[in-house]
């Protein structure tokens, strides 16, 4: 499986300058994200992906897309892998209007609003880290499958600290 940590949001290139929430809910990708996104598609041609499951926050979305698009594999959205809630851009967009920007993907089995109402507990991501895993193990494509998400997620998954386009190979599904 491959670890996809979404590229550079709007949110990410602010907060990394001043430490401080800008206030941008569900943020796009900067310039320097699309080129994160686009360079991984180029470097992933060859990893053997067969399907991409992706988080439903938009920065997410548009990181897979290219991808997607050079691979001609399907797309899963699945708000298990999004970011844990805790600042100003782990606030969604509903159901909705992710099905009208995004229409090639399939949201029916999504809650118009997805994400919850506040802080996310520790304990909460670790759980969805466990249930995602468990789902893995069941899957006999695990090995195949690219994973684009969000740094906390991920971290939780793999204990991996992976920058903004950054990914990561791993060969077990054991927990960290």
């Amino acid at each position: 499986m491959i670890l996809m940590r979404h590229g550079q949001s709007k949110f990410n290139r602010h907060f990394t300058a001043t430490r401080r929430d800008p206030g941008i809910p569900d943020p796009k990708l900067t310039e320097e994200g699309e080129a994160q996104a686009a360079e991984a598609a180029g470097a992933l041609a060859n990893a053997g992906i067969t399907r991409i499951v992706v988080s439903p926050y938009t920065r997410a979305l548009q990181t897979a897309a290219p991808i997607a698009s050079a691979l001609g594999v399907p797309v899963v959205v699945d708000p298990t892998v999004r970011e844990r809630f805790h600042f100003t851009c782990d606030i969604g967009t509903p159901i909705s209007s992710l099905a009208r920007a995004w229409p090639a993907y399939d949201f029916s089995h999504i809650e118009e609003v997805w994400w919850p109402s506040g802080t996310e507990s520790t304990d909460s991501t670790m759980a969805r880290a466990a249930r995602f895993r468990e789902d893995m193990q069941a899957s006999e494509f695990w090995r195949e499958t690219l994973v684009v998400s969000h740094w906390a997620f991920l971290l939780t998954f793999s204990g991996q600290n992976l920058n903004n386009g950054a990914w990561v190979r791993i060969e077990t599904l054991a927990t960290p």
